[in-house]
């Protein structure tokens, strides 16, 4: 039976090629950076949690990385936003 790491790697490299076949398919490209960053954070969340062990630390840390994953995202999606709209 695999363990949480072998779990975690294989949806990551389902994470991994989704990344990479969704753009052809995404008709507005807004939308697709937003479901590109979307799919990010869930690769960072699960990098975070399992790779780097923080799912058996304080809640605190965990709200503070995830907070910071969904900052940086947010942020890399309002300079694609601001880019389209030029």
């Amino acid at each position: 039976m695999p363990d949480r790491i072998d779990i975690t790697w294989i949806a990551l490299i389902g994470l991994a090629l989704a990344t990479i076949l969704i753009p052809p398919l995404m008709p507005r490209p807004l939308l697709g950076n937003a479901l590109l960053l979307a799919l990010a954070a869930l690769k960072g969340r699960r990098i975070a949690l399992d790779f780097l062990d923080l799912r058996a630390a304080p809640a605190l840390w965990r709200g503070l990385v995830s907070a910071w994953i969904l900052i940086v995202l947010l942020l890399a999606w309002l300079a694609s936003a601001v880019v389209a709209l030029i």
